[in-house]
């Protein structure tokens, strides 16, 4: 049976790279993009040189739990299963907690951890069923070590961390993987759109003195989808070139 993966927040820079790889891996990848994106996520598709066995385009609004929950039921329907799911969308809204608005909380808890029951909980049972599956949630290093001015960021992340832990230990007896991937400073187009000098100030704090390659958080991914790690569960994978050890 063709192994299928279904990876939110799949056009961006991370995100790209983590399709990219489980493409590689002999996965068929569902790449979920906004409803409102139609358009970007052709293109994207389409820049890749992907064709329509490698990754299906699949629009979800991660924010909406009744969208997701009507949606995904039809695409288990229209796929048979999905063996690999990585949460992967996510948001910033960065602004010290003195000036941090009520929408710029709810916008990154909303897309960052709600995004997290609103996918997961229409495809578990199946994964439960059919066994062998993995979940990878994608969470930061400012998720476990919080950063200034992310108050809303490294909630939501440090939330991921925990909901990864509990429903490892409810997808274990069933042959269902739960692990985490917390990314430091990675090197995606939006980052390396970072003024120099403030980039190399940033590269300055990192043991290693440079970004991940987002191939190398993919790599991650494509380890944790694969049948070596079929009993590794709970786990948070740090891929932050020793920017926090712990």
């Amino acid at each position: 049976m063709e192994k299928k993966a279904l990876v939110t927040g799949a056009k961006g820079g991370i995100g790209s790279a983590i399709t990219q790889g489980l493409v590689d891996a002999g996965f068929k990848v569902i790449a979920t993009y906004f409803p409102s994106g139609e358009s970007k996520a052709k293109e994207w598709f389409k820049e890749n040189n992907y064709s329509d066995e490698q990754v299906r385009l699949f629009p979800l609004d991660v924010t909406d739990a009744a969208y997701c929950e009507e949606a995904l039921a039809t695409l288990l329907q229209e796929e048979g299963n999905i063996d690999v799911l990585v949460n992967n969308a996510g948001i910033t809204r960065d602004t010290t907690f003195k000036r941090m608005t009520k929408e710029q909380w709810h916008d990154v808890i909303t897309t960052n951890l709600n995004s997290l029951y609103n996918v997961t909980h229409p495809l578990f049972s199946s994964m439960c069923e059919k066994g062998n599956a993995r979940i990878i949630n994608i969470s930061s290093v400012n998720g476990l070590k919080g950063q200034f001015g992310q108050a809303n960021y490294s909630a939501a992340k440090a939330g991921m961390i925990g909901f990864t832990k509990a429903l490892a230990a409810e997808g274990a007896r069933f042959g269902v993987t739960v692990n985490a991937i917390a990314p430091g400073y990675t090197g995606t187009p939006m980052v390396e759109a970072i003024k120099p000098e403030v980039l190399d100030s940033i590269k300055a704090e990192i043991p290693m003195k440079r970004l991940a390659a987002p191939s190398e958080v993919a790599a991650s991914v494509a380890f944790l989808a694969s049948d070596a790690a079929a009993y590794i569960t709970g786990e948070t994978l740090s891929v932050n070139g020793g920017l926090y050890m712990h």
